[in-house]
């Protein structure tokens, strides 16, 4: 029993709670601190000539090199630069956007932080989503998947389902899987939302984030056909049933439902516009959902070396 005891204690410790991430940020220089670290974690290195010396200049809280005398701030060459908000804010909103499974709705997040408009909270919340996404345009999947389609948008009772849907964005799903202790379990997963179901835009997702020699389950839609040409493992599923795709394409199917009643229950349906960033924020929080106590620090990583993007380009 005491050694039962001493390991429900440890995995308390090192559960990154509420408590200690305000230990670890208390103020705005404890958060300045750690971001320095993340940028330059063997210390300053000048982004114009390496020199490794500088000054601080207090007055308007900028770094200057010894050699060239450049001048920058340490929020430069970020998804933070030159933000308005207080680091410390910008921390506790990644900190909640990690640790709520289902996320938070840009609203929530406004009256939580006491954030003094909506634009605001939409703009931060948003530039994180963009970090998000750079890092994971770095990956792709591989191994066993299953790739379906879904459509997001105005509940239409009258109008077609599925393919073809009026009014609907049609995203691409890609869900890898793998065995564990016996049963099939999902590891990761890729969306995008895509003009139509085409063969040309099925093969330009699935050369872009899916590596070769994969092998690849999907229904026999005839978009898929060129699978089996391909350099990829193509395993076709003729479904005659809808109701029975969670039995051939059971992991792919789950994850549109949790989407979709994330969207539905959280955010209250989003627009085609911006549907992308919040496909991009459940999957950036489903592929490290077994790490979540490092969520938080390796996302303040990507947004200390992503450059920001502005509110028009969001908005455009």
């Amino acid at each position: 029993m005491e050694k039962e005891k001493k390991k429900i204690v440890n995995k308390k410790q090192t559960f990154f709670s509420i408590f200690d991430f305000q230990k670890m940020f208390p103020t705005e220089t404890k958060c300045c601190q750690f971001l320095f670290q993340q940028r330059w974690p063997d210390g300053f290195k000048c982004p114009k000539c390496n020199c490794v010396y500088y000054s601080y200049i207090t007055t308007r809280e900028l770094y200057q090199c010894c050699n060239c005398r450049y001048q920058g701030s340490i929020t430069a060459g970020t998804i933070f630069h030159k933000t308005r908000t207080p680091l410390q804010l910008w921390f506790w909103m990644i900190f909640m956007i990690t640790r709520a499974k289902t996320g938070k709705s840009i609203l929530q997040l406004q009256k939580l932080f006491n954030i003094g408009s909506y634009k605001t909270a939409w703009t931060m919340t948003n530039k994180i989503r963009h970090a998000m996404k750079q890092r994971d345009a770095n990956y792709k999947l591989g191994g066993i998947l299953e790739i379906d389609d879904a459509y997001f948008g105005e509940r239409n009772v009258t109008g077609k389902r599925g393919r073809g849907a009026d009014r609907k964005n049609s995203v691409i799903i890609a869900v890898t899987t793998q065995t564990y202790k016996g049963k099939v379990k999902p590891s990761f997963v890729k969306m995008e939302v895509t003009e139509n179901m085409s063969k040309i835009n099925i093969e330009k997702f699935v050369e872009n984030n899916i590596d070769v020699d994969s092998v690849i389950k999907t229904d026999k839609f005839k978009s898929y056909h060129w699978l089996g040409e391909s350099d990829y493992q193509h395993t076709p599923v003729r479904i005659y049933d809808p109701k029975k795709t969670l039995k051939y394409l059971p992991w792919v199917h789950i994850i549109i439902g949790n989407i979709k009643g994330i969207i539905k229950g959280v955010h209250h349906g989003v627009s085609s516009k911006h549907l992308h960033r919040y496909l991009t924020e459940f999957c950036y929080r489903f592929n490290r959902r077994f790490i979540e106590n490092n969520m938080f620090k390796n996302l303040i990583n990507i947004c200390s070396t992503t450059n920001t993007v502005t509110l028009a380009e969001l908005r455009a």
